[in-house]
Parts: C-alpha cells; structure tokens; sequence
C-alpha cells in the first residue's frame, strides 16, 4: 500500500473520554490519508468491481457543550475506488461552515441533539430545530457525477469530488436553493430519469416541502406539503410516477416545545400518514394513507403495482423504548438507538389508489435496518434487500442480511466479535445481467486487530463470506450511510490511465 498523511485535524477531546460513540468502534479520527495499491489481505479484488464506494461518518473533533450525541460528530467521507483489480482510499472531512468556525474557535458552538438549544454560544445555526451545527455527516449521494452529504434535520447540501472526497463548495441549485429550510438527509435520485428528488421540514407552518431536481441540476419542482404541525420524517421513497412522504406519531411533544424543549414522544394514539404525491404533482394532488402508529427511520424502496403503491421499509414495534434498568448508564440513555430496542423489521405497505385501502404485513421476522438494495431497481418491483443487523443495546452493525422478498430465505453473514460493518452498498458486475449480479461493499471496524478492512461480498452468496478483504491506512469511526457509485457514471472514471490519474494524482 502506497500511503500519503494529506492533513490532520486538532481534536481538543480529553485523553480520558468515556463516552461510548466518541470513543471504541466509535473513536473519531483526525487524519486524512491517501492510499493507493490497498493491501489484500485475503482473497482478490474481483475484476469486474468498477467504482467508487461512499461512506459518510459522524466524527466529532471537540467536547460537546453539555450532552454529546452520535449525530452531532463532524461529517467525514471515505471513499474507496475499484478498478482493473486494484483499490485506493481516500478519507476528508467535509468542509462545512460549521466545521471551519469550530477549528477556529476550537471548541463547539452550537447546541446538539441531545441539548437546549439555548445552551448555544452562537445565535445562528440550521436544522429544523435550529441554532444546531450542520455537519452534514448523515447521508451521501451521487448526482450528475458529483458526491453530495446531507444533514439529518435538514440544512445545506455539499458537493465532493467522489475520486478525492474533496469538498468543492454547497450546493446552490442555479439560485435556487432552499437556503432558510435546507434539505433533509436521504434525497432519492432515480438513474432511470436524472433527476434528485428531496424533501424538508420544519417548525413552521407548512411544516414540510417536497422538490425534484432535474439531469440539469434545475429545481423544477417545489411545493408545500401542509402537517398539522412539526414533525420528524427522516426519509422517502418514489416510483416511477410518484413519490412517497410521511408523517409519523413520532414527534416533538407540543407542551415542551412551548417551553423551547425538543422532547421527542410516540403519540401511540395517532395513525402512521403516507402521502403518495405524483412526482411533479401539486399540493392537492395529494393522497393520504392512514396505517399502523409507527415509526420508520429508512425505506429501502417503492413500486407500483396495478391499482397499488408498494412500499418497504423497516417498521418500528417499540419507537420510544422504555428504559428496563438493563445495562449501563450509556446503554440505557442511548437504547434508542439500538435495532433490538426498537424492534425494527423489514415491512411492507400497499395503497390502493383507487379504493384509498391500506394493506401492511411483515416481510420478516428478523431485526435489520439500514435496508440497501441495487439502486438500478429504484422505483421499480424488486427482489433482495441487504440490510443491517445490530448488535445487542448499542448503535453498531455486527453482520448483514440478504432478505429474498420472493422466497422469504434469509441468507446472513456475522462479522465476529469486536468487528462492526458499515451500511453495505450493492455495486453490479460490469456487465451485469441479474438484480443481484454484483457485489456488496463495506467497511469495518476491527477492534481485535486495532484495524479497519474493506470488505466485497458476492451478492449472491452473501452466507459465503468476503471473497475479497483489504486493509484501510488507520482503524475508522463507525459511521451510518453510504452509497455506490458505478465507474461508467463517473467523469473521468475510463479516459485516464490508471484510477490514480483520474483522480487527480
């Protein structure tokens, strides 16, 4: 492996830090390194892997000022690229402007998930909650050839280089972005039709907008979608002809808002809403679907069949888990973030669009999130999920699953003791001729061998194991969502002579 330190980060965290997502599996980083020719350390680098795999991470370089939550670290993006059977790796914070004002104050500014707000050394700040720093280290896409991370509560838009994970500046639509209410984590883009589809939400009335950006990176469509008040969607899903958006029982409590505290409550008396919206449709145009009180943090896709839009994700059966006294103190103040505690499992919704019926039924019995699956079948009727599984009271992914939604089987890989994976994108073959003719990409983090591995899975054959394990520079952060990026889409990507040169080195 050809290393290269391209930066370091001055992290003020205290040498005894005991917090459990600032430090372990979760143990942020403060180098940025480029590394070429990435060891192989078992198997082989198939030949036919052609790409760019994106990982984004939550990685916090300063105390909190009271009460530090995973979501509020610093977005940090890792790239690991395949071609002509080899692989480099690239890691870069995201140069948000929050960032740039923390590094040169050296302590953090803003209030964090799990503070008042008022608690804030500044009075700015985005998100739907506002005076929170936008860290934009929730999600990563890729649109027209160029990486974009998001926030989960909303704000800019940032655009990277996906070689280099460089940041090349916020996103601005031609002039037309929604600078005051941002956008939400999880935008959709559809590679059948170019276009980015998103959503964002807020305090204030109406509460929540829906918009579609086009292949010419136009907003060409943004409308009101009125809630009855502040709600806390997360995610989205389309259809080749529409789009579905949600307000779910799970939302700040009134009474506390009025007294400026944002305290989440599963109002179990309330119905689950889908709004299910033609793609450039209008506020009237849309429909809403009544269904079980729930809540869901991701969708893995949609599709239309007949009369029906399908729609899976992963339903919640405990949204606000109560504290059993099990555990440590960690464990119990951040049991909401365990799959086991909120008994989240792969689920599916019809709505008839000509009856207004709703029908739900489990698609399986086991505990995932965090559902993956090959975007080329974005939209459209599908068969295999891989998706996440957890381990036991703690925010960490300890294996992964490849559900069957035809036959229901369920072929499962466990990373081991002490080595936790990351969301698992799905990158076809070159070539490819199946749904899941390809492979599975993630990372770990291995706290047996002090280390961090790439590993790729044949799609197909997930129970089989890694056919292929490379060794990162440095043991990394565990982190939540990432995407892949086929060599084809890529700009530069096959006209340069090796990866290396198309990225710029």
């Amino acid at each position: 492996m050809d290393m290269e330190i391209l930066g370091r980060y001055l992290s003020t965290l205290p040498d005894d830090d005991d917090h459990p997502y600032r430090t372990g599996p979760w143990r942020p980083q403060t180098t940025e390194w480029c590394a070429d020719d990435l060891d192989v350390v078992a198997g082989e680098i198939p030949a036919d892997l052609d790409g760019i795999y994106l990982r984004n991470t939550e990685n916090p370089l300063h105390p909190s000022i009271k009460h530090y939550h995973p979501f509020d670290g610093d977005g940090m993006v890792h790239v690991v690229g395949f071609r002509d059977g080899k692989a480099f790796y690239r890691n870069r914070f995201v140069r948000t402007d929050g960032l740039a004002a923390e590094t040169e104050e050296q302590q953090s500014l803003w209030a964090g998930i799990a503070e008042m707000p008022y608690v804030a050394k500044r009075e700015d700040g985005w998100g739907a909650r506002q005076q929170m720093k936008d860290a934009s280290s929730t999600d990563v896409i890729v649109h027209r050839g160029v990486a974009l991370t998001s926030f989960y509560q909303c704000g800019d838009l940032y655009r990277l280089d996906p070689y280099s994970a460089m940041t090349l500046g916020k996103e601005s639509w031609h002039g037309a972005f929604p600078a005051r209410w941002g956008v939400s984590a999880h935008p959709k883009v559809d590679d059948a039709t170019g276009e980015m589809l998103f959503f964002n939400y807020a305090k204030d009335a109406p509460y929540m907008h829906y918009g579609v950006v086009d292949e010419h990176n136009d907003l060409v469509h943004y409308i009101d979608v009125p809630l009855p008040g502040p709600r806390l969607p997360h995610d989205m899903a389309f259809t080749e002809n529409y789009a579905i958006l949600n307000d779910l029982p799970l939302f700040w409590d009134a009474t506390a808002l009025e007294q400026g505290a944002h305290v989440t409550r599963f109002h179990r008396d309330l119905p689950s809403r889908f709004a299910v919206i033609p793609r450039r449709g209008q506020p009237e145009d849309i429909r809403w679907f009544e269904a079980d009180p729930t809540y869901v943090l991701h969708f893995v896709n949609a599709f239309e069949d007949g009369d029906e839009v399908v729609l899976d994700g992963f339903f919640q059966g405990e949204p606000e888990p109560a504290d059993n006294g099990v555990g440590d103190k960690w464990q119990r103040a951040f049991r909401f973030l365990a799959l086991d505690q909120m008994q989240a499992r792969l689920h599916r919704w019809r709505f008839n669009l000509r009856t207004g019926h709703v029908k739900e039924e489990p698609l399986s019995e086991r505990i995932t999130e965090f559902g993956m699956m090959n975007a080329t079948r974005a939209g459209r009727d599908y068969r295999y999920v891989y998706a996440a599984t957890g381990k036991p009271g703690w925010f960490l992914f300890d294996g992964l699953v490849r559900h069957d939604l035809h036959t229901g089987v369920e072929d499962h890989f466990g990373f081991g003791d002490g080595v936790y994976g990351s969301e698992t994108a799905m990158a076809p073959r070159v070539g490819s001729t199946g749904e899941d003719d390809g492979y599975l990409v993630t990372l770990t983090t291995d706290m047996n061998d002090d280390a961090s591995y790439c590993l790729v899975f044949d799609a197909a054959r997930v129970g089989d194991g890694p056919v292929c394990k490379l060794r990162l520079p440095e043991r990394i952060s565990s982190g939540t969502h990432s995407t892949w990026a086929d060599g084809a889409e890529l700009r530069r990507w096959h006209t340069a002579e090796s990866a290396a040169e198309a990225v710029g080195l």
